[in-house]
């Protein structure tokens, strides 16, 4: 049986809905799951086939802990998940998945990635009320219907989605493991 790790990294609880959804839908001790405030400096991916990254976005990249677990590790395939603010197949979304690779360690292999629109910390919703009417993250109508529409999610579809990417990961995993080692 293979082993999956599912590691998240949540500042307002929507990576960890995200984290646990993936999770469930893997086998009974198929995959194990940690808060990346629980992975010590010292923790052993060795055991892991699969390795499963959920960070929130800062600064249109994986938040700062998440960075670090990213660069750790090495020759894993690897799964990103992401929740923001942002549209879920936005070019702002998107453009945070190819920074995370950025952070991979040598030789580790994207399998999947997965995002979920989630809602905006409300101390970020509090200084972007206060931003300038040029800046292209203030309080304006455009962003206000957005914040509204992201503070419904993660929603059960997502959850949903989420439970249906891991079904079609393991897939993958399976085929890959059969036609390229």
């Amino acid at each position: 049986m293979k082993k999956w790790l599912t590691i998240y990294s949540s500042n307002t609880g929507n990576t960890k809905q995200i984290a646990c959804a993936l999770n469930n839908a893997l086998d009974d001790n198929e995959g194990d799951i940690y808060s990346i405030n629980n992975i010590s400096a010292d923790f052993s991916f060795a055991d892991y086939d699969v390795i499963m990254v959920g960070y929130w976005l800062s600064r249109g990249g994986p938040d700062p802990k998440s960075k670090k677990i990213l660069g750790q590790l090495s020759n894993k395939e690897v799964i990103l998940f992401q929740t923001h603010g942002a549209e879920k197949y936005s070019e702002h979304a998107v453009t945070a998945f190819a920074r995370a690779a950025n952070y991979l360690g040598e030789g580790c292999t994207i399998l999947g990635t997965f995002a979920s629109q989630g809602k905006i910390n409300p101390a970020l919703l509090a200084r972007r009320e206060q931003g300038s009417p040029d800046d292209p993250h203030t309080a304006n109508d455009r962003n206000k219907k957005r914040w509204a529409n992201a503070a419904l999610h993660p929603d059960a579809d997502d959850l949903q989605a989420a439970a249906d990417f891991i079904t079609a990961m393991k897939r993958k995993f399976m085929l890959r493991q059969k036609y390229l080692k």
